[in-house]
């Protein structure tokens, strides 16, 4: 009767000139992949794995691949959403056993420029290393590597793509910390209107060009000028200086999470955290890395009149843990957030190359 059916089918595909399509084998395919900039400086992308479009594919299915949670219910994806940034608005993430996660997820994009460690703590010395720990995070995805390999290893489509990034169906930890970095390297946002304001394409309103003064000066002892004191610590093309900080947000007293410190064991690094980027910051609430601030009126208070002092408290925060802060109007600190929204890249939350794989 199968015989029947197929031999059916093979007329009725003759007769109508159709032909099934040829299964065509995976094959290695080692064509670089071109990674758009823009106007920012080329990244110090690691030499022993250059970007291919292939490995940034495999990457990008990694990263949405719920079978590397134990219970099969859980992505990277689902703790870096696309629309609020690729972080997670809410305080703490949950994870596969319904437990909440220590601190606040960052957000993923522009890691082509962070070459100082990633996560709040700087554990993770490169991007290969950060895809690979929260699957083995019992607060988070709390699967075993060894446990993610058996899932993908069944599963043709990842071993065709493992061939066609890598050369050949070998499923290792290693590679897939190496393609999901490849993916994510591509994640730059680079598209909001502080950028085409940079580039001469659109003009700022008043309250955001008097924002973006502030922002990037100075505060004067002497009171004859006005700043902010914000770009000491939110420079450059990517808004952060890539530096771990502690930004008085607790007396010495008052600290629960020593941050940086459990990883060097250096008292110095006491209290002190991965300085953000404020790309997209207004759509990445909420904010510091124990997500105790809401707001990003919140977050200009404390840099304006909250801050405390303690051991290892930046110097940069001389005057901002001063009596009277730095005395900001109510008119000041709301001109400083209309200029943060405009570090919101919609371009890049809407970015098809960054979504789901079909």
């Amino acid at each position: 009767m199968k015989n029947l059916y197929t031999l059916f089918t093979l007329t009725v595909l003759a007769m109508t000139g159709c032909r099934p399509d040829p299964i065509e084998p995976a094959v290695y395919n080692p064509t670089p992949f071109v990674l758009d900039i823009g106007d920012f400086p080329d990244p110090q992308l690691p030499a022993d794995n250059p970007l291919t479009i292939a490995g940034v594919e495999l990457g990008r299915m990694l990263f949405y691949e719920k079978d590397l949670s134990r219970d099969r219910s859980q992505a990277c994806a689902d703790c870096h959403i696309q629309q609020d940034g690729f972080s997670d608005i809410r305080r703490f993430s949950v994870g596969v056993e319904g437990l909440d996660g220590k601190r606040q997820a960052m957000p993923v994009m522009n890691l082509a420029w962070h070459y100082n460690g990633l996560f709040w703590d700087g554990r993770a010395p490169q991007v290969r290393d950060q895809a690979l720990k929260p699957i083995q995070d019992p607060l988070e995805m709390n699967e075993t590597l060894e446990g993610a390999i058996a899932k993908l290893a069944a599963n043709k489509k990842y071993r065709d793509q493992f061939i066609r990034a890598f050369g050949d169906d070998n499923i290792t930890s290693p590679r897939m910390g190496l393609a999901m970095e490849q993916f994510m390297f591509t994640m730059v946002s680079k598209d909001s209107k502080y950028d085409k304001w940079n580039r001469g394409e659109v003009t700022l309103t008043p309250e955001e060009e008097n924002g973006r003064k502030l922002f990037f000066a100075e505060f004067d002892p002497t009171g004859t000028g006005r700043g902010g004191e914000c770009f000491h610590c939110h420079a450059g093309h990517n808004f952060t200086n890539d530096e771990f900080m502690n930004n008085g947000l607790d007396t010495d007293a008052e600290f629960t999470d020593t941050g940086r410190e459990k990883v060097t064991m250096n008292p110095f690094d006491r209290a002190k955290f991965k300085v953000p980027s404020l790309r997209n910051i207004a759509k990445t609430p909420p904010y510091m890395h124990d997500g105790r601030f809401v707001t990003l009126e919140a977050v200009l208070d404390h840099y304006d009149h909250g801050a405390k002092n303690s051991s290892t408290v930046e110097f940069l925060m001389q005057y901002n843990i001063q009596p009277g802060g730095l005395g900001l109007t109510a008119q000041e600190k709301s001109d400083i957030i209309a200029f943060l929204h405009t570090l919101t890249d919609d371009v890049f939350l809407n970015n098809p190359a960054y979504k789901a794989p079909n």
